[in-house]
């Protein structure tokens, strides 16, 4: 039986993340991928030369969200993304950043009971300020496994009362 995992993409700096996993995804037989693009940053022009250029498949699936403070913009990315999850049943919801679509999918998932992962794990500004910076607090906290992309972010996480065996070094993506 296939592992389905369903890839999340929201904004132009995602792309880049996800292309070499989605890449080595697809080298392993036991993997079913699905790739949603929750349209929060969308231009049509620019979204073409990510696809053809970083070799990803178009998404399967298409939220077509788009800007909104942040409050709506992440409402409506949790209200069309429950609709999918209920109906694509992944066993695996990865995000990738600190992007408002990387939260609100989070959040989904793990109220739906879906797996939750998380590529950039435990880097922190340390700036409230930032959404950012809160949307990285968050989703560490609700995932089910915490991809890491360098050492000081697993100090981070550590300290932050996360579990060690939650933690996976994978390098930088």
């Amino acid at each position: 039986m296939k592992i389905k995992i369903m890839n999340i993409v929201g904004a132009r700096p995602n792309f880049m993340k996800i292309a070499p996993i989605i890449s080595e995804m697809n080298k392993h037989a036991e993997f079913e991928l699905k790739l949603l693009h929750t349209g929060q940053h969308y231009d049509d022009e620019m979204s073409k030369f990510f696809f053809e250029d970083l070799q990803i498949p178009e998404p399967d699936i298409y939220l077509g969200v788009g800007s909104g403070n942040h409050g709506e913009q992440t409402g409506k990315i949790m209200i069309e993304f429950e609709k999918v999850l209920i109906a694509e049943k992944p066993d695996l919801v990865l995000v990738v950043g600190d992007v408002n679509s990387t939260i609100a999918c989070g959040l989904v998932a793990v109220k739906l009971g879906v797996k939750f992962a998380h590529v950039e794990a435990g880097l922190r500004s340390f700036d409230r300020t930032m959404p950012e910076e809160i949307n990285r607090l968050l989703t560490d906290q609700i995932a089910d496994f915490l991809f890491i992309t360098e050492k000081n972010a697993e100090e981070n996480l550590l300290k932050e009362g996360l579990r060690r065996d939650k933690i996976h070094f994978v390098g930088n993506v």
